[in-house]
Parts: C-alpha cells; sequence; structure tokens
C-alpha cells in the first residue's frame, strides 16, 4: 500500500499503449487534454501515446506569442497550420515522418515532490536508454532539452491538472532547417547566425545519427518502456475522440484559442 503524498513508482500502474493511425494537428492538441482529463478522473489508466501526423504544423506553447514565434505568410505559403497546445515550452516545427513525437499521462504522484527539472529528466529517461541503445549518447540539458554531441535532439514540455500530468516530447528524426527557419521567427535569432547551416547542427536529426529507420527508433522506445514498466496495447475510445471533436469546435480550433497570446 503507497502511503498517501508518497511518491508513486512506474509499475505502480498498468500502463496502455495508444498509437493510432495519422490524426490531424488539431485532434493532436485536443487529444491531450482529454486524455490528461481521463487519466486523471481515472476513466482510463495512465498511458503512453506515440503520436503520428497527418499534415505539417508549427505547435506553440500555452504562454508563447502567435506573432513572436512565426511568421504567418511563410507558414500559409507552405501549407503549414498552427496550434496551440495545453502545455508550456518552445515552438516545434513538425512534418509527417520527420519527427517523433509522444505524451505520457500519469497520476502526478509519479512525481510528487520533484522539481519541474527532475520531473523532465525522470519521465524521459527510458527515452535515453532507447537512444543509447540506437548507439546514440543523448544526455539531459535542463530544462527541458534532449541533446547530444551533434546538436539538440527535441524538447520536451509539461501541463498539470486534476491530479495527473502530462508529458510530452518532440524530437527530430529528420528537418528541414531551411523550411523551418521561414516558418519560426525564434528560430532565425537561435539558429541563423551562421546561416542555415548551423540552424542544421543545433537542431540535428535522429537520422543523421543513427541508420536505424525512423519506426525503429520508435519501436525501441516502445520496448524499453514495456521493459521497465510493463505496457498493453490500447485504443483510443469513441468518446474520447467525440471529446476531442468537440473540443476542436469550442477551443483549439478557434481564433481566440490559437491567438491567445497574440
Amino acid at each position: 500500500m503507497k502511503t498517501p503524498g508518497a511518491r508513486s513508482q512506474w509499475t505502480d500502474f498498468n500502463w496502455q499503449l495508444v498509437h493510432p493511425q495519422p490524426l490531424q494537428p488539431l485532434q493532436h492538441m485536443a487529444l491531450d487534454q482529454v486524455l490528461l482529463d481521463e487519466v486523471a478522473a481515472g476513466r482510463r489508466p495512465p498511458t503512453l501515446r506515440i503520436w503520428e501526423w497527418a499534415a505539417p504544423a508549427v505547435v506553440i506553447g500555452i504562454f508563447q506569442s502567435l506573432k513572436n514565434e512565426v511568421d504567418a505568410h511563410a507558414a500559409e505559403a507552405h501549407g503549414i497550420q498552427v496550434v496551440r497546445r495545453i502545455s508550456g515550452g518552445g515552438a516545434m516545427f513538425v512534418e509527417p515522418g520527420n519527427t517523433i513525437t509522444y505524451s505520457i499521462y500519469a497520476p502526478l504522484s509519479l512525481v510528487e515532490g520533484m522539481s519541474f527539472k527532475d520531473a523532465y529528466a525522470y519521465m524521459d529517461d527510458f527515452v535515453l536508454q532507447a537512444l543509447d541503445d540506437a548507439g546514440i549518447k543523448a544526455w539531459y540539458q535542463p530544462l527541458n532539452d534532449i541533446t547530444s554531441e551533434a546538436g539538440k535532439i527535441g524538447g520536451a514540455a509539461q501541463a498539470r491538472r486534476g491530479g495527473a500530468v502530462l508529458h510530452h516530447v518532440t524530437m527530430a528524426y529528420d528537418i528541414d532547417a531551411v523550411k523551418m527557419l521561414q516558418v519560426l521567427r525564434i528560430g532565425r535569432e537561435k539558429l541563423s547566425d551562421k546561416g542555415t547551416t548551423s540552424a542544421a547542427k543545433r537542431v540535428d536529426p535522429l537520422r543523421s545519427q543513427t541508420g536505424l529507420s525512423r519506426e525503429s527508433l520508435i519501436q525501441k522506445m516502445i520496448d524499453v518502456f514495456r521493459q521497465r514498466n510493463g505496457l498493453q496495447e490500447s485504443t483510443l475510445t469513441p468518446t474520447e475522440l467525440a471529446t476531442a471533436n468537440r473540443l476542436i469546435e469550442e477551443k483549439f480550433g478557434t481564433f481566440s484559442w490559437i491567438s491567445k497570446v497574440p
């Protein structure tokens, strides 16, 4: 019996894996809220969700300024949708097949008493092992970056509500650095002081560091998670999908949400 207020262990839970077909960016945003709320309410066991993207997107954090982060004209020209998520962190540039994105939805007791710095690293430790198994020496760069000697691999974000924690990560498997710098304003400031070459080096895709396919890397991540914590196949329920669609109409697809911070 876990002592009230004590930290839970990964193996205290019956973890579920959700890895559906490619979804639209707005569906991903809404599902993060839905599944976080479902775990918080005890209607869904703690869950690992692997994202597949049906379309390119720029995903900005809940506190980020739309105009400061995104060149709207460039995004429109490239057919890239801009969406806003419920967690903090920085902007993500994603294209189908070029990123590895996942979310973990867990009771808050899993990170009870941890600092945000420690909680981020703790939630992603299984990924560092999977990358190591793939021959990539990666580590956590506080607060929320996964990096290697070749450069940044990905970034994490979290949201906590209703007694549950959402932790998600996007890692660059491959990247179109030119397009990214055209669409992300912050990318220009951080990366383009020496042109596109330095941008590509700073955000270094996993593809350049391993001979493994994207699918093989994802499978390694799943395998490590399952070996450590147990993991059962699951699916999104009709109710979860219907709730996500409603939230797209009422919240995530609205201009007021996307421009929440102008």
